[in-house]
């Protein structure tokens, strides 16, 4: 009895104690939070600037009158297509036929009157050699001669200018183009140097887009452009799209023409010019458009995918990659402009790098991590750990 006592007594003990041990052991570790990972490398990569922009005619004149007069005829529709030299109005020209005829009489007056007075002089000359006439009247016949040549050449001009005022009894266009509306109609009174032009003819086979750039972007291109970074190929470096404003591209490329010489001191930008083939004429004045500039080739771009890219309370672009020991870094990026789904970045970030792009949520610098490749986003270099 005294043993199956102390036995049990003995067993109790034991149980108590391996109970408490059990108690008192620390709980196992929770594994490594798993994220996924892209490897970055480096590409050559086409940079482009998108810029808003407006469309100009490459050519627009104002069709306004050169005389005074009434409008008889509209010789054009509205909106057709004119050609340099066309007729589009036609004035009274009653007035100016009449002055024409008046000139011409005058200059045929005055041609009869430089004969006889040519004769005068002639006849005078001789006279006055055998001292039949005085040496005064020879010289004032001599003047009336002359003064008779001279009111020929005036009367000569008059017929001139009356048959040039007479041809602007037809006004013409003065360039080839589309036309627009007439803004006066018929029986209204024009006069030379007026404020209202008669209609507005542009040319649309091409046309131009102004684009505006700061300052500082074209500066810190033209640094990437000396370190190397950046390089221009001849041909892309002048090439041009468009969006439309329903947001379809234009399927034609165009040409930068030129840029200002000056930054514009109110805006601190600087004006680029666009030449673009306008076959269909898609394109017309004044329309609201984007233009996509390239600007050069960057050789050994980083490209990050934005899946990997967050903003910081200062706003400042960061990233978490993998480091050492599988432990999160953050950095600080500086980014150039975004290409489809990535940003190119130009610092904080290396070749070799493993940006994490999944499992950021509540992840902090120095956690340990699992990396894996990434479920969902596809990175340009090749991904995994």
């Amino acid at each position: 009895m005294v043993n199956l006592r102390t036995a049990s007594v003995f067993g109790l003990i034991m149980t108590t104690s391996l109970s408490a041990c059990g108690q008192n052991a620390p709980p196992p570790a929770p594994p490594a939070p798993s994220v996924g990972v892209v490897t970055l490398g480096t590409e050559a990569t086409t940079l482009f600037t998108e810029l808003p922009g407006r469309v100009a005619a490459v050519e627009t004149s104002e069709v306004r009158p050169q005389i005074n007069g009434l409008v008889r005829k509209r010789l054009f529709e509205e909106g057709s297509l004119v050609h340099a030299g066309q007729p589009l109005y036609q004035i009274d020209d009653a007035p100016y036929r009449a002055a024409l005829g008046t000139a011409q009489g005058n200059l045929a007056n005055a041609q009869a009157t430089i004969r006889s007075t040519q004769l005068q002089f002639e006849r005078y000359q001789r006279l006055s050699k055998i001292n039949a006439v005085s040496g005064q009247d020879a010289d004032n016949a001599d003047a009336s001669a002359q003064q008779a040549k001279a009111s020929v050449q005036a009367m000569r001009a008059a017929v001139d200018a009356a048959r040039v005022n007479l041809g602007y009894t037809t006004i013409r266009a003065p360039i080839s183009g589309r036309i627009g509306r007439s803004l006066v109609t018929v029986g209204a009174l024009v006069q030379s140097g007026q404020a209202t032009a008669l209609a507005a003819i542009q040319r649309l086979d091409s046309v131009y887009v102004d684009v505006t750039e700061s300052a500082s972007d074209l500066l810190d291109l033209r640094e990437a452009m000396q370190s190397g970074s950046v390089t221009r190929d001849g041909a892309g470096s002048a090439r041009v799209q468009l969006i439309l404003p329903n947001g379809q591209t234009y399927p034609i490329e165009g040409k930068l023409a030129f840029s200002e010489v000056t930054v514009d001191q109110t805006s601190g930008s600087v004006t680029l010019r666009a030449s673009f083939p306008n076959p269909k004429g898609l394109l017309l004045p004044g329309m609201y458009v984007r233009a996509k500039l390239v600007e050069g080739v960057r050789q050994q771009a980083i490209l990050a995918p934005q899946e990997g890219v967050t903003r910081n309370e200062r706003g400042e672009a960061v990233a978490m990659v993998v480091g050492a020991d599988n432990k999160v870094e953050q950095r600080t990026l500086t980014t150039a402009q975004a290409i489809g789904n990535k940003w190119v970045v130009t610092k904080g970030l290396k070749a070799g790098d493993r940006l994490i792009v999944e499992g950021l949520v509540n992840l902090q610098p120095g956690t340990v991590v699992q990396p894996h490749a990434p479920q969902q986003v596809t990175a340009t270099a090749k991904s995994g750990n």
